[in-house]
């Protein structure tokens, strides 16, 4: 079937040793010689469109860099060197292999992050598509942003067309289920698409964002997860288990200390303005530990009480079994650079990840790093991913926001999802007046509607 076309002598060496780059042969007769009366697809043009077919059914995927996580770079006892985890690993890596080779009903992957779900769930779709399927990856929080997109004038898609799609591709995967936008349209759009696909039984994959567990979702969420009918539900990692990569920082003995109980926002030794300031910062701290939403600056000057507020934030949301991430941010860039080392035991892909997508991030020390060109990049990837996703966000600075990149300063600026609040109080290891060479930042408070007012310690 392959025997050549003929070419020229002396013609330039081709490509292809069998058709030398023409894309079509003669096939051969029953006895052997060519069929000169017929052309057929060379083995190479066949190659060429089955890699124009898998190059537009990834486009078609929204895989993006993802295409990179398959089961072929994936430890199939994961990462973990807890003997449990790696058994537990197993066993979800086996039915999600399975399930790639047979999509059939849901598979459902848990655990904390970093213990491999989104590995696995793209490992999926790239095995469908290699296979010549459709197939569809949605981070949740990427997946509502799309869907609110369709209503821009300039949108090439409507709101119909892409929740239709959604609806009804051969697989779907949700990734991070959980630390999605609270808004009342988000909630109803998402579980809209996930009963849908529940009543046709479509085959769906979702990973639980990974400070969240299935116990802590609405009832009508949590009937469909785990209907035994429907669904096979994998633990990937014991929770307790936190050892891969970063260290977390709320388990330093002085950062647990640091609650709303022993803070002291009324410092005998500040003047009123100052006091006044940081009993104002103490309530809003309180208020946003009780309900998270859009994102509270804290700045001033070291030892005001910005990083005890957060802290306390963070402490109070653990109490209660709510996730969040507390970071230091000099030392998150540290772990990120980490990644890259051949013995590291999380990959970067999945590290950041794991801290773009946090229900609850909290950035401390923010403009205490390195000013290198990679430091800057990946700082504006993260606050420009949780800024388009409206995930809640604390950060903590000593500098002002016109010392920060612009880029960066005009998202944590901006009155519609931020409230910025300048500590006026001196460090409280010595309770000093603060320098007059460098007041802080007059302020604007930021009101529920977003609109600006001016009052003390506000911006």
């Amino acid at each position: 079937m392959d025997t050549l076309s003929a070419a020229e002598s002396g013609a330039e060496k081709p490509a292809c040793p069998r058709c030398r780059g023409v894309g079509f042969v003669h096939p051969r007769l029953p006895d052997g010689q060519p069929d000169y009366g017929r052309l057929v697809p060379c083995r190479c043009a066949r190659q060429r469109l089955e890699e124009s077919r898998l190059q537009r059914l990834q486009s078609h995927s929204n895989l993006g860099s993802l295409t990179r996580l398959t089961f072929d770079n994936l430890v199939p006892q994961g990462r973990s060197e807890d003997p449990a985890n790696q058994e537990l690993f197993l066993r979800a890596y086996h039915a999600a292999t399975a399930f790639a080779a047979n999509p059939e009903g849901w598979l459902v992957l848990t655990g904390p992050s970093g213990s491999g779900k989104t590995h696995l769930a793209a490992a999926i779709v790239n095995r469908r598509l290699a296979e010549g399927q459709r197939a569809i990856f949605e981070s949740v929080p990427d997946l509502l942003d799309h869907l609110r997109s369709t209503f821009s004038p300039e949108s090439d898609v409507t709101y119909d067309q892409l929740f239709l799609e959604l609806q009804r591709t051969p697989l779907l995967v949700l990734d991070n289920l959980g630390i999605q936008s609270s808004t009342q349209w988000a909630e109803e759009k998402l579980f809209q698409l996930i009963d849908q696909r529940y009543a046709a039984k479509l085959p769906t994959v979702i990973s639980i964002a990974g400070d969240v567990s299935l116990d802590s979702l609405e009832e009508r969420w949590r009937t469909r997860l785990t209907d035994p009918g429907l669904s096979q539900v994998y633990q990937l990692q014991k929770r307790e288990d936190l050892s891969r990569g970063a260290s977390d920082h709320m388990d330093l003995e002085l950062l647990k200390s640091m609650t709303f109980e022993s803070f002291d926002p009324r410092r005998i030794n500040l003047p009123p303005e100052q006091r006044h300031n940081l009993e104002e910062a103490y309530k809003i701290a309180r208020r946003f530990a009780e309900s998270p939403e859009g994102w509270l600056i804290f700045q001033g000057e070291n030892g005001c009480g910005k990083t005890h507020l957060a802290a306390a934030i963070t402490n109070y949301r653990r109490r209660k079994g709510l996730p969040v991430r507390f970071i230091v941010v000099p030392d998150f860039l540290d772990h990120l650079r980490s990644t890259y080392a051949p013995d590291s035991k999380v990959a970067y892909d999945e590290y950041f990840e794991q801290v773009k997508n946090a229900p609850l991030l909290i950035l401390d020390d923010y403009g205490e790093h390195s000013s290198t060109e990679w430091a800057q990049e990946k700082l504006y990837q993260l606050i420009s991913y949780r800024y388009n996703a409206r995930l809640p966000m604390v950060v903590t600075m000593c500098s002002s926001l016109d010392e920060i990149e612009p880029r960066v300063s005009s998202r944590l600026a901006d009155p519609a999802i931020s409230l910025v609040w300048a500590i006026l109080a001196p460090d409280y290891r010595t309770d000093r007046p603060v320098p007059k060479s460098a007041p802080p930042r007059p302020a604007a408070k930021r009101t529920s509607k977003g609109r600006n007012s001016g009052n003390n310690g506000r911006t």
